[in-house]
């Protein structure tokens, strides 16, 4: 791995050449060419082989340009079938996988952070990794009190790495975007870039960690890790017993786990902040574990990876979120364009039509006001393409929407989140978590 920082930029160029818009505009042509096969068969096999070599490149580069990749594999079902299907599989198996580091490399890694007599720490250490991410890869262990314990060494040079990537990801935002129409890449970069050195320091990681395990430690559903020892790149904590991740259940699970799952991930985004004035700001489904009940029933939920979170000065999320949603479900225009004009979501100088606000909100709004949401991917494409559509009067809202720095990560683990519930078809009683959790959204005692 010491060629990482190296290689970085010449492996993410890689993606320039990736014939994104190749399919579309060459496809028939192709047909025409090879007898007795249609555009659309031929169409089809570009999109796959496009998508194997989109994967190979992201995940090889083992930095910014996978957590991209896992960015967009959780705004997969926003985007229409015809261009999400031949994409997915790939996107999807970024989530939870990724090439692994030599296990030289590791020990080299524990003896500098635990010194070396790290051995007589760490007693036993499985040689192949169990998990491996955008940054760092996970080792299962044993701790000298007998713990089972999970060991994450981050990738030489991979704040370097990390910072290229996202660097040349940037530049090559434009041709990236046919990926994933509708979704601007710049921001959601240039996001990345801000929060890389956090993610890098696993110091501040357990602090985060430690905070979380505390606060759910007797929760019922709920569980994390707590941490056993931190070094600046390794992590070491409590072994999660667990089958499989979110991404299982998107894949293949029942209606009765896609809707369990889907409760506690939404129970856990917005109880997490009252208990621990964090937000775990990483919604993606590998860090999600499914832990089953006893015969293979639906059981608790582990949540692992707090190196992305959102630390909130108020102790929580704020209050006027959860009004904003509330007055927005009451459909009183007025006092929505009030309150977003003093969060500084709308500027003074902006004149906006209260009724075209609200129409534009809808999809932050709609599951909240029922008993139960259904979310899936029929319902993500339809709001996404309503939005995007230039016909559409609410189109000109996202013109003159602000997004204020203190909801650049809010709004990001939000729209993840409900990615996440859209591709697992999950059914939640969506309104009753937001009525005892959010500050704000219950309706005010009078």
């Amino acid at each position: 791995m010491a060629d990482l920082p190296r290689n970085a930029a010449r492996r993410t160029a890689r993606l320039a050449a990736l014939p994104l818009g190749y399919a579309g505009r060459s496809a028939v042509g192709i047909g025409k060419r090879i007898g007795g096969r249609s555009a659309e068969h031929v169409a089809s096999e570009i999109q796959q082989r496009t998508a194997e070599q989109l994967f190979r490149t992201l995940g090889e580069l083992k930095g910014g340009a996978m957590k991209f990749g896992q960015a967009l594999s959780v705004l997969e079902a926003a985007l229409p079938e015809e261009l999400a299907g031949p994409y997915r599989d790939q996107l999807t198996r970024l989530q939870d996988s990724a090439p692994p580091m030599p296990t030289q490399t590791v020990r080299e890694a524990l003896a500098r952070d635990l010194g070396p007599d790290w051995k007589k720490q760490l007693v036993w250490l499985d040689g192949g990794p169990t998990a491996a991410a955008s940054i760092g890869q996970v080792h299962q262990g044993r701790w000298h009190d007998g713990r089972e314990v999970a060991v994450k060494v981050q990738y030489p040079g991979a704040g370097e790495a990390i910072r290229s990537d996202l660097r040349q990801l940037s530049r090559l935002a434009r041709s990236i975007g046919p990926l994933v129409p509708g979704i601007e890449v710049k921001p959601l970069i240039a996001e990345m870039q801000a929060r890389t050195e956090e993610e890098l320091d696993y110091r501040l990681e357990a602090e985060a960690q430690r905070a979380f395990a505390a606060a759910f430690r007797d929760d019922p559903d709920i569980t994390g890790p707590d941490v056993v020892a931190a070094g600046d790149t390794t992590l070491i904590t409590e072994w999660l017993d667990s089958t499989s991740s979110l991404a299982a259940v998107i894949a293949s699970g029942t209606q009765e786990e896609r809707n369990h799952y889907g409760e506690l991930f939404v129970r856990f985004l917005v109880a997490g902040p009252a208990r621990t004035a964090m937000l775990h700001a990483d919604p993606h489904p590998g860090n999600f574990r499914i832990i089953p009940g006893p015969d293979g029933t639906p059981g608790k939920m582990g949540v692992l990876d707090f190196g992305a979170v959102a630390r909130l000065p108020d102790g929580g999320l704020p209050s006027a979120m959860g009004s904003l949603i509330r007055i927005a479900g009451i459909q009183d225009d007025a006092a929505l364009l009030a309150g977003l004009r003093d969060e500084g979501f709308v500027k003074d100088n902006v004149t906006i039509d209260p009724a075209l606000l609200l129409d534009y909100l809808s999809p932050f709004v709609e599951p909240a006001q029922v008993e139960r949401f259904q979310f899936s991917r029929a319902w993500m494409q339809t709001q996404f393409a309503r939005v995007n559509n230039p016909r559409n009067p609410a189109y000109t809202i996202a013109l003159k929407i602000n997004l204020p720095p203190s909801y650049l990560l809010i709004h990001r683990t939000w729209l993840g989140a409900i990615g996440i519930l859209s591709q697992l078809e999950a059914e939640v009683p969506f309104g009753e978590i937001l009525t005892e959790s959010l500050p704000g959204f219950a309706k005010p005692s009078v």
